[in-house]
């Protein structure tokens, strides 16, 4: 049971990454690129005030977001907050994510914070833009442990998603059939991309602006009606920069979210703040309350196989029908795709050779990258640092440090669905998680022995389902995939890989849910 639990772990750490990027409200990698001049008057016109929303997921509310602008002198305010309960694996889970971002008059980010609490891991991101070319950023994961600090190299200025509202409805007058395009630092990968967004229509809405108590039901209910005009933006996909996460919703003139349609069933309203927050507060319980299946974000996204299937498959051969598959990693190593058929061929002993000696053996090959320490996973801390030496002892051949890093992993990591950011630190001190957090210990562990190591992550096969997962790959002759969340090495057929790197490039895999097909064809 821990084992079937652990493995459907990875949906509800994507889910909050991606309302993380945009706090699930706001337009979500949508961009558009006007000049300087158009950005400035655009800031001009930015005035305060907040808005409110209900989270809901198909129709109840599990949730509260609300957005904060404020002007000071020469600088301008955003602050972002969502808190929901998310229903996975069972029960309804408390999880939050706030963003605090300073601009200048022209709308250009000039210092960011973002928080999320979750579970075990509550991290938080800092952010200063010096001169439009250099992003100094600063990665916290918990109390007491020292900060990741990077430099990163920025082309030019830079928005957070939560800020392409303003920028969409005040730069010029939306018009549908217009798409635009604007460098963004996207929360969920810690890195600047561009991505474009279209306006596809434009329409009238009826909103309300108070609210009244009614004592009979106590409960608050919308009052004092207003006519708003609003504009339908969605994602343009972009093949240059692989897969983007949609998003689909309507915007006012003013630049606040009048609603948007989330993936997995999930939508944002804009409702009266009594409405949206002291209605679901009265109902919200603040802990673990069970939630039915059709509710449950993991069972809802599972995909049941068409045919009864084995455990530790040596091959699987599938049909993909439902999703576009084009960015996503779906090819190499032992997956072949031909047309729509995708076949995993498990590797032999031939494939579980190494060309490297350890400990440093790797370090000066192209593979070395896969070496160094990044946010969340902390391979150079000393307690991680530790830990990896002492599971390698006197060993040299990277396979069966490899494989003892695996057992280690899985005998000594208690298996509990999480909702929260992975940090392989936190796990060796938590020693619970789910297969993100396994995963996350697991490469840490190996880069600190001296294997190259990296996530992947796709679909798994759980008691005759497709659940999403995610699972290390460490580099010996070939990038060969484990599992320590299952105790497989290397791991079985049965591991469909859709995506390769952190939670920043998994959160594309919410664009596969509720429409990928698999079709079993052979297996053995």
């Amino acid at each position: 049971m821990n084992t079937r639990r652990g493995a459907r772990g990875w949906v509800a750490a994507a889910v909050l990454l991606a309302w993380l990027a945009g706090l699930g409200m706001l337009t979500w990698r949508q961009l558009f690129r006007p000049n300087t001049e158009q950005l400035a008057e655009a800031g001009l016109r930015v005035t305060p005030g907040a808005s409110f929303y209900a989270v809901l997921q198909h129709g109840r509310q599990i949730g509260f977001a609300s957005s904060t602008i404020d002007t000071v002198g020469r600088e301008i305010t955003v602050q972002d907050y969502l808190v929901a309960d998310l229903p996975v694996g069972g029960e309804a889970h408390r999880a939050s994510a706030r963003t605090d971002v300073t601009m200048s008059r022209a709308l250009r980010v000039l210092h960011f914070t973002l928080d999320v609490d979750a579970a075990l891991t509550p991290v938080n991101a800092s952010g200063t833009v010096v001169g439009d070319s250099l992003l100094l950023l600063v990665v916290k994961t918990q109390a007491g442990q020292p900060a990741d600090t990077q430099r990163i190299r920025l082309s030019g200025p830079i928005l957070l998603p939560t800020l392409v509202p303003l920028a969409v409805a005040l730069g010029e007058r939306p018009k549908v059939g217009k798409s635009y395009t604007l460098p963004i630092f996207d929360p969920s990968s810690m890195s600047p991309r561009d991505t474009r967004v279209r306006v596809e229509a434009e329409s009238v809405f009826v909103l309300n602006d108070s609210s009244i108590f009614n004592p009979a039901t106590r409960r608050w209910v919308s009052a004092l009606p207003d006519t708003v005009r609003g504009w339908r933006l969605a994602t343009a996909r972009d093949h240059a920069s692989g897969p983007t996460n949609g998003f689909t919703g309507w915007v006012d003139e003013q630049g606040r979210v009048i609603r948007s349609d989330q993936m997995l069933g999930l939508t944002l309203e804009r409702r009266p703040y009594e409405v949206a927050y002291e209605n679901w507060r009265a109902e919200a319980s603040g802990g673990a309350v069970a939630v039915a299946a059709d509710r449950d974000i993991l069972e809802t996204t599972a995909i049941a196989a068409n045919k009864t299937l084995k455990r530790n498959l040596a091959q699987l051969k599938v049909r993909l029908s439902g999703a576009d598959l084009s960015d996503f990693d779906v090819k190499g190593y032992r997956q072949h795709l031909r047309g729509d058929t995708l076949t995993i061929d498990r590797e032999g002993l031939a494939a579980m050779t190494s060309g490297y000696r350890l400990p440093n053996g790797a370090r000066s090959t192209v593979m070395g990258v896969f070496l160094d320490a990044e946010p969340l996973v902390e391979s150079a801390n000393p307690e991680i640092v530790r830990l990896a030496r002492r599971l390698s002892g006197t060993e040299i051949d990277p396979r069966v440090v490899a494989e003892r890093i695996n057992r280690w992993v899985h005998d000594s990591v208690h298996q509990a669905i999480t909702v929260g950011v992975p940090s392989a630190l936190t796990t060796l001190h938590s020693r619970s998680g789910d297969c993100n957090e396994l995963t996350q210990l697991y490469v840490a562990l190996a880069r600190a022995a001296g294997i190259p190591a990296r996530v992947a992550s796709g679909l798994a096969l759980v008691d005759g389902k497709f659940y999403y997962h995610a699972w290390p790959e460490i580099f010996l002759n070939l990038w060969l995939p484990v599992d320590p969340t299952f105790n497989q090495f290397p791991a079985d057929a049965s591991h469909l890989r859709f995506v390769v790197g952190g939670l920043g490039k998994q959160a594309a895999l919410l664009r596969l849910m509720g429409n990928l097909r698999i079709d079993v064809l052979s297996s053995r």
